[in-house]
Parts: structure tokens; C-alpha cells; sequence
């Protein structure tokens, strides 16, 4: 179990540059375990960006990443790395040719999963996937799909957890009894995750830090208390739409 008080993820001046477009520029923070850190701004600001860099997907431009105090450039930390971690995103697409249940136990057999078939039974339960359970992917709705992603993404119970806005296309209910989950289980297994979000509401309920994007640089972080009052806005959502409006803190 990794220590308490050591950051599992640290970002160091990281930058990324597409030609001359600067879509993420000098980012420093850091995540620890059993925390919900938020990542929140406009779009373009560079949330998908900076995750893909964690991920690997998107090499650096610049700057420094260590995951678990690996690091993720090179390629036998890399593989150690991506075992401890796990990625959900609204946008990603799942292998349409087989069945829920089917596609599961294909990421649970990847990631070594002990007792697959109890594991994905409990997120079926989890994340109301019963009745699709024998359904091909390609006939779930959206709703159904991003709930599908979910379960993936808890399938090896990971330590680091990326999830781009993964309420998206969830019912009121179901996105409740998500953030419901997601508040437990990192308490219970003191997991770390790095959550964005459009949902203001959401992101003042279950972060307990926020770093907030804009032009891929931050340009607030803290409580969403403190950044509420920096901005000396009523609520995240007010804060939201004068950093999306350009006013000055």
C-alpha cells in the first residue's frame, strides 16, 4: 500500500504544444491517496490533454511526470504503472462486437483479476449493467455505455483513477449512486482520482481540492471553498462562468 502522505502522481511543469498551438502550459500539482482532486475549465482549457500525458497516450512537450514514484516514459515502468491504474471517459469507445459481460472479462483477464467472474458480477450490480449484461455493445445507449466504462475502470480496483467526466450521459439517479461510490471507495480503499467535470454541482460535492484550467494554464487552486471565495463568486458554477467570460480574480 502506497504511503499516505507521498503523493502517488506528480506533475512538474508539464507542457504540450500541437505546432504552435500551447494547449497545456507549465502545469505543476500533485495527488494523493484517498483524495478527489478536480480538474475543471473550459473547453480547450487542457483537461483531456494533461490526462492523456498521464496515460502515455500524448507525449510531453516538456516537463516531468512520476506516477507511484515511476516513471511513465519508460516502458517496463510504464507497463508496472498502467497495472495500478485505470482510465474511464464518456468518449471512449468499447468493442462493439461482444457482450458486456464478454468485454469485462476480457479487461479483467489483462489486468490479472482474481475471482473475475465475483468481480464483475459486484460492478454489474454496482453500476445497474444487469439487464444489458448479455447484450452486445454496440446495441447499449449512451447511458449504458458510460456505466459499461465505469465497471472497466474498477475492474482491478485501481489506486490511481482517471476519470473524465464520467457522469456524462448518466441518468440523475444513476450519477448519484456513482458519486455515491466514488466517495466510498476512496475512503475504503484509499484510492486517488483525478475527476473532470462540467458539472459544477458535482465537482463542489465531492472534491476535496480543485485545480482549474484556463488557456492550459491553472490559474486557481484549493478547496472549492477557497476557490469560490478567491473568485468571490456565490457558487463553482459562477466562478465556472467568469473564468469561461475572462474576468479577472
Amino acid at each position: 500500500m502506497w504511503p499516505e502522505n507521498l503523493p502517488v502522481l506528480e506533475v512538474n511543469r508539464l507542457s504540450k504544444s500541437f505546432n504552435s498551438f500551447q494547449a497545456v502550459q507549465e502545469v505543476s500539482f500533485e495527488l494523493y491517496p484517498g483524495e478527489i482532486l478536480g480538474l475543471l475549465g473550459p473547453n480547450g482549457a487542457g483537461k483531456t490533454t494533461i490526462i492523456h500525458m498521464l496515460l502515455g497516450l500524448t507525449l510531453p512537450t516538456s516537463g516531468e511526470i512520476k506516477i507511484l514514484g515511476l516513471n511513465p516514459e519508460k516502458s517496463r515502468q510504464r507497463e508496472k504503472i498502467l497495472s495500478r491504474m485505470n482510465f474511464s471517459s464518456t468518449y471512449v469507445a468499447m468493442p462493439y462486437s461482444l457482450k458486456v459481460k464478454e468485454s469485462l472479462m476480457v479487461f479483467a483477464r489483462l489486468y490479472g483479476v482474481k475471482k473475475p467472474r465475483q468481480k464483475i458480477e459486484s460492478l454489474i450490480e454496482q453500476f445497474d449493467l444487469k439487464e444489458s449484461a448479455n447484450k452486445a455493445i454496440r446495441t447499449l445507449s449512451s447511458g449504458q455505455l458510460t456505466r459499461l466504462n465505469l465497471a472497466k475502470a474498477f475492474i482491478n480496483d485501481p489506486e490511481i483513477l482517471l476519470l473524465d467526466e464520467p457522469t456524462a450521459s448518466l441518468d440523475p439517479d444513476i450519477a448519484d449512486r456513482t458519486r455515491t461510490y466514488l466517495m466510498e471507495i476512496k475512503k475504503t480503499k484509499n484510492m486517488a482520482i483525478l475527476y473532470t467535470s462540467h458539472n459544477m454541482k458535482e465537482m463542489e460535492a465531492i472534491s476535496d481540492r480543485l485545480l482549474f484550467l484556463h488557456h492550459g494554464e491553472i490559474i486557481a487552486r484549493g478547496t472549492p471553498l477557497e476557490v469560490v471565495s478567491r473568485f468571490s463568486g456565490e457558487n463553482l458554477e459562477d466562478v465556472f462562468l467568469k473564468i469561461a467570460r475572462k474576468v479577472e480574480p
